[in-house]
């Protein structure tokens, strides 16, 4: 088939995608726009003034963090749930904190807030489906957009955000708190020293039992519902895993790897490939815990009990990355961090590195190891982390956010990271749909991947 058979082969293939819903590689072809990306820097200020949309859970596990540091100021709120909102307003009572204006008549209620003068940036947690829209408007009034993970569901999400980012100069920052978890940090800083050599393979994933958060019977409550009945993120998560069946949440494993192997920095993601179980564990959680004539009994689960995805790097290097949160089982992020010289696996929590090593093929403790590679920023904020969500992690992932405002400079974790990162959860839906066909990766930094530097968490960079 000569070119412009191709092309025309492929722009076809396009349309009958639009038309039968069903995705395929030319879901993946970025649309034809240039633009030269460039960040608008604006005089650097001495306190952020923040406004929260989402004061859920997250959401208030950042304000907490928020309201211990002097140089955030939390000027407006915004839930459509009058008690999460209730909450949040408390926290700033709690702290001595001045209280501050509230949203919360509609789901569209943060646009108002968007429009206050006050506000210099946003950090959003709220259901998935609003992360990408949110952190789009947030940019388009100019207002630096923190986003829970994952940013963006679909392809268009996820070029929206690069386009926006582009066409406005805003940054934006995809919350990624694993990036920063401190066994993580030490490994990336043996990655950067060569202590593991060329990496040739990693694996991470989520591997989390959340039956007990997907189903419920309302405020503190144990049962098997779900949407309006429900709690929390039984409202609105749960509904992903009757309507999806893909990698739905890829960010806290890959996140992590991605930043390891320079991904949007020298290297980019290519392909994907990915592969879905059947789907019995939600079923038999209503069914053990509500009765098999529970109405919750007779719904199809569309989303497999263990996804599985291989991507594979332009510089050569294979990722497997797992989505697991149906099944009983202890939660675990399956890191593994193999080069030419060694490997490290979290699960084991151990580790081998040939020619330091105590013994020839045999695993030992990583303890030692993860102490003495500590990674700099975490010996220099311990004290300030203490008491953090996550083991501290969270204090790094806001910390972060809130220099780059005051700075008036990128975020350590982009536009386009926010976009490579969640391109999996299309992707794989799209290479499952067609029985573990290969998806391309959109190459959202249009080139520029082989030109931009890798500073995470490198000199005085977070």
């Amino acid at each position: 088939m000569d070119r412009r058979k191709f092309l025309a082969a492929g722009a076809l293939a396009g349309v009958g995608t639009a038309l039968a819903s069903t995705p395929t590689i030319a879901s993946a072809v970025e649309p034809s726009r240039r633009r030269a990306p460039a960040v608008v820097r604006r005089a650097p200020m001495d306190a952020v003034r923040l406004g929260f949309i989402g004061t859920g859970g997250r959401g208030r596990s950042h304000v907490d963090l928020s309201v211990r540091r002097k140089d955030v100021v939390v000027t407006a709120l915004c839930d459509i749930d009058p008690i999460e909102l209730g909450l949040a307003e408390k926290q700033l009572a709690d702290a001595g904190r001045p209280k501050a204006a509230t949203y919360g008549a509609n789901e569209y209620s943060f646009l108002d807030l968007l429009e206050r003068d006050d506000v210099d940036a946003v950090v959003i947690s709220t259901p998935w489906l609003w992360h990408a829209r949110m952190a789009v408007a947030a940019m388009k009034a100019g207002k630096y957009a923190g986003v829970e993970v994952s940013a963006a569901l679909t392809l268009e999400e996820c070029w929206d955000l690069v386009n926006v980012h582009e066409e406005t100069g805003v940054p934006v920052m995809i919350l990624e708190n694993v990036c920063y978890r401190r066994d993580v940090m030490a490994i990336l800083n043996m990655v950067r020293q060569g202590l593991f050599g060329e990496l040739i393979h990693m694996e991470c994933g989520y591997q989390h039992d959340l039956r007990e958060v997907k189903f419920n019977g309302g405020r503190d409550r144990a049962g098997v519902e779900f949407g309006e009945k429900a709690h929390s993120e039984a409202r609105w998560r749960t509904f992903h895993s009757v309507h999806q069946n893909g990698d739905v949440y890829p960010t806290h494993g890959l996140g992590p790897v991605a930043v390891m192997l320079d991904i949007n920095r020298g290297n980019r993601f290519v392909s994907i490939t990915s592969t879905a179980s059947k789907a019995r564990g939600l079923h038999k959680f209503v069914v053990d815990h509500g009765g098999p004539d529970h109405p919750n009994a007779k719904v199809e689960f569309k989303l497999g009990d263990v996804i599985t995805s291989v991507i594979r790097t332009q510089n050569g290097e294979s990722i497997i990355v797992s989505h697991d949160t149906n099944l009983p089982r202890p939660y675990s992020l399956g890191f593994r961090v193999q080069g030419t010289n060694g490997i490290w696996m979290d699960v084991n929590r151990s580790l081998y590195i040939e020619g330091v090593s105590k013994r020839a093929h045999a695993w030992e403790e990583a303890a030692p190891y993860l102490a003495q590679y500590d990674h700099p920023l975490w010996k220099r904020f311990e004290q300030d982390a203490t008491g953090a969500g996550h083991g501290g992690m969270d204090f790094f992932v806001l910390h972060a956010f809130v220099e780059a405002c005051k700075a008036g400079a990128q975020t350590p974790l982009d536009a386009y990271d926010a976009a490579a990162w969640s391109a999996v959860t299309p992707l794989s839906e799209a290479s499952i749909a067609m029985g573990g066909a290969p998806q391309l990766f959109p190459d959202f930094t249009r080139g520029l991947w082989m030109k931009r530097i890798q500073d995470f968490a490198m000199g005085d960079a977070y």
